[in-house]
């Protein structure tokens, strides 16, 4: 999970309006000119735990539930609209069947810095920085339990742990770089480094475990 950057809303959306319309109006080309934005936001990952956004597999989500009785306002606002892997016990799909919550409480990335909250661990777990707030702090533990991004037994925990497995090496030959030769050069290196992953699942997490 990192910060996101909407940028400009899918020009679709301004035929539908709350109240006149609702998703079932939303045709495969409107959701196909969607997805290419959501693209362009998140690449090819899910907004909430950066694995790989496989066809077939994956969602436009609604981070507040377009339900009648919850946020329906919000069907068309692009501000709500994400794209999420179809994994059942986390993300997207967790949050919409995990019970009550406060939605303010929630890290919504287009808004919030997720990285001000939470430290990728190169054994897969999440960890929430010190420093925080209570209200902070409630919030981070809010978010990683509502979308279940840390559970102990997760899958999430062992796909991320196998993704920045290979990724240690690298941290350390960044680290000699540093002591050797210098920030300049280190800096250098590293930069290169995360051009390489760029397009790659879990990169938030990769880039924690090489960033010295």
């Amino acid at each position: 999970m990192h910060k996101l950057s909407k940028g400009q809303a899918p020009s679709c959306l301004s035929k539908f309006h709350h109240g006149q319309n609702n998703w079932d109006d939303v045709t495969t080309e409107d959701k196909k000119e969607i997805w290419e934005k959501i693209t362009n936001v998140q690449g090819n990952r899910c907004a909430y735990c950066e694995s790989n956004l496989k066809q077939g597999h994956k969602h436009i989500e609604h981070f507040r539930q377009k339900d009648s009785h919850i946020y329906p306002q919000g069907t068309f606002q692009w501000g709500n609209l994400f794209g999420s892997c179809n994994r059942t016990e986390s993300c997207g799909i967790h949050k919409d069947h995990c019970g009550s919550y406060t939605p303010a409480d929630l890290i919504k990335p287009d808004i919030d810095d997720p990285e001000y909250f939470f430290r990728f661990i190169s054994d897969g777990t999440i960890a929430i920085k010190s420093g925080l707030s209570a209200q902070e702090q409630n919030r981070a533990k809010e978010t990683l339990r509502i979308f279940n991004l840390d559970a102990e037994r997760g899958a999430l925990r062992q796909m991320r742990e196998s993704m920045v497995t290979g990724y240690i090496q690298t941290a350390e030959t960044l680290l000699e770089i540093f002591e050797v030769l210098g920030e300049d050069e280190y800096h250098a290196s590293l930069k290169k480094e995360l051009d390489e992953i760029n397009d790659l699942p879990f990169l938030t997490a990769i880039r924690h475990v090489i960033e010295v």
